[in-house]
């Protein structure tokens, strides 16, 4: 932890968290950070404090800054979470970089904002632990240095509504929007090479990233906000049976720490937005997330499964995974390999420089491992020598047209 503490002073040192660079000061203040939780600095040292404070967790071994390292990304750099007691999740750890931003938190969007968000993790019993909030709020309460820190940062005694506010506080100090994709648009032509430049023409165009991914000065993050089916979690489950069985759960108990249970503990987490609509449309869908800082925050989706940036475009090109509920922009793109490459190029110039040398890592890092394996690459449903139906009609790859997967 101490490691982390040092690495967010560098990382902050020249940032003022109350107006952070590139963001307009008045929709930060009056849009972004919510009436009864104005950015002071009393808060957000309070929400730092807990953010590495392991009582929060039943065992004390867990915090919010385990899952979501400043040395990894704001993430743990690993397929799932990993909470108390050795337990694994059963999704992929978002960034907290940028998180203020987002329209809704969690894969599925079921926490509306930060405040939301940070009370779960605490009370999930395999992530931190604790049977309730106030068994996590008497971990610290008594404690003099926060009884003190809660009165200067909310005038009070410590509760469990503050100590989420303040954990939200400091997460919105974590603005990273200054990327060599910035410095190339705002006129510097030397910010990004010329293979990612031709990626981001792709990006706009024939590679339909822009569909939901669109990113501009307007929206800097290059999300959309929205849930799709994609066919990631399409590759192993049987979607009906599912909502039948999250449906007959959800009818006796539709609160949010139910949500998260089956979200985080069942496989009824491939179920997506689902378990918090129960519409059938957003079976299988996820939020569309951030692009910003990708190099440093893999693995990829919410299960984690897509290890390097050239899985990730390897399983656009392909349509994702065929499945009742895919989104209809998920088709077949048919891009060269040249092209992959210069997509995964630009993808790579949407990292913060203050991340640099991190992103140059990764960037060998997935190369090497992409030489090697790109388990989900398969050129002939990319360029429609087959269709995601044959194999299902014919019982096997369809018409004796191998794809190249490994």
């Amino acid at each position: 932890m101490d490691a982390q503490q040092t690495r967010i002073d560098q990382l902050l040192q020249d940032q003022d968290p109350l107006a952070p660079p590139g963001v307009d000061v008045d929709f930060w203040h009056k849009v972004l950070i919510p009436r009864d939780n104005a950015l002071t600095s009393a808060r957000i040292a309070l929400g730092r404090k807990l953010y590495f404070e392991t009582r929060l967790s039943a065992d004390g071994t867990v915090a919010c800054a385990t899952c979501h390292d400043a040395s990894r990304g704001f993430t743990d750099q690993r397929m799932v979470a990993e909470g108390i007691g050795d337990k694994l999740g059963q999704r992929n750890s978002p960034t907290a970089l940028n998180a203020a931003f987002m329209q809704t938190q969690f894969w599925d969007g079921r926490a509306a904002s930060l405040e939301a968000q940070a009370r779960l993790p605490i009370v999930n019993p395999i992530e931190m632990g604790h049977p309730d909030e106030k068994a996590a709020l008497a971990a610290i309460a008594k404690d003099p240095q926060y009884v003190e820190m809660f009165q200067s940062a909310y005038g009070r005694a410590p509760n469990f509504d503050d100590l989420a506010r303040a954990i939200a506080s400091f997460e919105r100090t974590l603005v990273f929007l200054d990327a060599p994709f910035d410095r190339w648009q705002a006129g510097d032509e030397q910010a990004v090479s010329e293979s990612a430049k031709r990626g981001f023409v792709l990006f706009e165009g024939k590679a339909r990233c822009a569909s939901c991914h669109m990113i501009n000065g307007a929206n800097p993050l290059g999300t959309d906000h929205r849930f799709h089916n994609i066919g990631v979690s399409a590759r192993n489950q049987n979607f009906e049976s599912l909502a039948h069985k999250a449906l007959a759960l959800l009818d006796e108990n539709d609160g949010a720490e139910e949500v998260d249970r089956l979200a985080l503990e069942t496989d009824m987490s491939e179920l997506g937005r689902f378990l918090v609509t129960k519409n059938y449309a957003d079976i299988g869908s996820f939020k569309t997330e951030q692009l910003r800082n990708l190099g440093i925050t893999a693995p990829y989706m919410h299960d984690g499964t897509l290890t390097t940036l050239w899985d990730v475009v390897d399983h656009y090109n392909k349509g994702g995974e065929a499945n009742p509920y895919l989104d209809g922009g998920i088709e077949p793109l048919a891009l060269s390999e040249d092209e992959i490459d210069d997509l995964v190029a630009f993808l790579f110039t949407l990292t913060d420089v203050r991340f640099a040398e991190a992103n140059q890592a990764a960037i060998r890092s997935q190369q090497a491992r992409a030489a090697k394996q790109r388990p989900f690459r398969d050129t002939a449903l990319a360029e429609r020598r087959v269709l995601p139906f044959e194999d299902r009609v014919f019982g096997g790859p369809a018409l004796g047209i191998q794809g190249d997967m490994p």
